[in-house]
């Protein structure tokens, strides 16, 4: 449900390769940077945690499975059955209600995430192509950006997808000195002042995207949330199991379904 803003193929995916061939030479300097900081995410993966959904709600219907053995059969009546049913239809619209708040929530999140990479990738282009029209002055300001490009690429599409950083502040602080060093060169007319004083306004501009991808870091599925979500397709589970005959096909299909919502979890 969780959809966080990483790639197992930066290449294909990450916007900020569209611009880093053509302005950061490979072997750069950070290259590899986001694995020195390994270690730091403590999140579970995406798959381990559709193992434990697709566990849960599997051993909720095989609890209902045992437990239809044990309870009496006047209590498996049809009038009880249809009690039951009725009462978990009820639990069944208000998941899917829920769950599909969830998943339009991630997709939002997602999709606005995007936009904002695509935007800071755009910003740091035009803004390398200023400095570089501007002359030889701006040569430590291009390589400091070169720098904070790849930095930025290293938080936003790590090799582990638990080390996404939105908003590291050491990446921040690269930017800072980019506009120092734009800041200290020294117009002589009145093109050259124009030329600064639009790549200030870029700088900015990346600056404040960076403070709006921050404000998504350790956004996603609440776990309070997911957890009742789980809770309420194992008792699903559990009354399918409680009246079902078992049988192989019986089995077959709950195990599909709790496999199908285990991978839409993940």
């Amino acid at each position: 449900m969780r959809r966080e803003m990483s790639a197992n193929d930066p290449k294909r995916t990450c916007p900020f390769n569209r611009f880093l061939t053509q302005m950061i030479p490979k072997g750069g300097r950070y290259a590899g940077d986001a694995a020195q900081r390994k270690g730091n995410g403590t999140m579970f993966t995406p798959l381990v945690i559709a193992f434990f959904v697709f566990a849960i709600i599997l051993a909720g219907a095989f609890a209902g499975a045992v437990a239809r053995r044990y309870v009496p059969q006047h209590h498996l009546s049809e009038e009880t059955k249809s009690v039951v049913s009725i009462s978990m239809a009820v639990v069944a619209t208000i998941s899917a209600l829920v769950l599909g708040l969830l998943l339009s929530n991630a997709n939002s999140s997602f999709s606005a995430v995007q936009g904002q990479v695509n935007s800071m990738s755009a910003q740091i282009l035009r803004l390398d192509q200023l400095l570089r029209r501007y002359g030889s002055e701006t040569k430590l300001a291009r390589e400091k950006l070169r720098e904070y490009a790849e930095r930025k690429r290293d938080d936003l599409f790590p090799k582990n997808q638990a080390d996404v950083h939105l908003g590291a502040q050491s990446t921040y602080d690269l930017l800072q000195e980019v506009e120092d060093l734009v800041l200290s060169v020294k117009p002589a007319n009145a093109r050259d002042q124009w030329w600064l004083a639009q790549a200030m306004t870029l700088a900015s501009k990346i600056g404040d995207t960076r403070f709006l991808l921050a404000q998504h870091s350790g956004r996603g599925t609440p776990q309070a949330v997911l957890l009742l979500l789980v809770f309420w397709l194992t008792l699903l589970f559990a009354s399918f199991a409680l009246f079902a005959p078992s049988n192989v096909i019986t089995t077959a299909t709950l195990t599909l379904c709790a496999l199908a919502i285990a991978v839409l979890s993940e």
